[in-house]
């Protein structure tokens, strides 16, 4: 069994212990889910991870003048963000989202029709039954410096916000 005994004028601690149980813990997380939803929705802007690498450019935007990951756009439309009391969230549900995250060695494309698949290689057409690829990671989701940043500021504006 453990005791601590203090001594002395306690009641500056008290008060700020009462702060930390009185704080919107539901309002502080959704302020926090909301700025990392927007901050992931930056990445596509920029086309950077949240480490602040670029993404290695995809062949569709490379010679169509696209934007690697936004060739339609639902990737980065289903980005979500939730909350409450206890956390946040911020992700998306689509299918492909972990290949393009984490990247994908040896993959299978086959062809849907009897037809194959037909692309072009060196300005020369190549017809394929089904290809082996490797796809990059191009990481979207996670916390840069500058979400750990926000989150800090986030927190002490609640904060003080508290002590007015």
């Amino acid at each position: 069994m453990y005791s601590i005994r203090l001594e002395g004028d306690t009641r500056r601690m008290l008060r700020k212990l009462q702060q930390l149980s009185d704080l919107d813990k539901k309002g502080v997380n959704a302020a926090l889910a909301e700025a990392m939803r927007d901050s992931t929705l930056e990445r596509f802007r920029q086309s950077k991870g949240p480490d602040g690498r670029p993404w290695k450019t995809s062949i569709r935007a490379a010679t169509t003048g696209g934007k690697t990951l936004v060739k339609s756009a639902q990737l980065r439309n289903s980005i979500k963000s939730s909350s409450d009391e206890t956390g946040f969230a911020v992700g998306t549900n689509v299918k492909h989202a972990a290949t393009h995250q984490f990247g994908e060695k040896g993959r299978t494309i086959r062809a849907k029709t009897p037809k194959g698949l037909r692309f072009q290689i060196g300005g020369r057409w190549v017809t394929k039954k089904q290809v082996k690829i490797t796809i990059p990671a191009r990481p979207f989701l996670g916390l840069s410096d500058e979400d750990m940043e926000e989150i800090k500021d986030t927190i002490e504006d609640f904060f003080e916000d508290m002590e007015d």
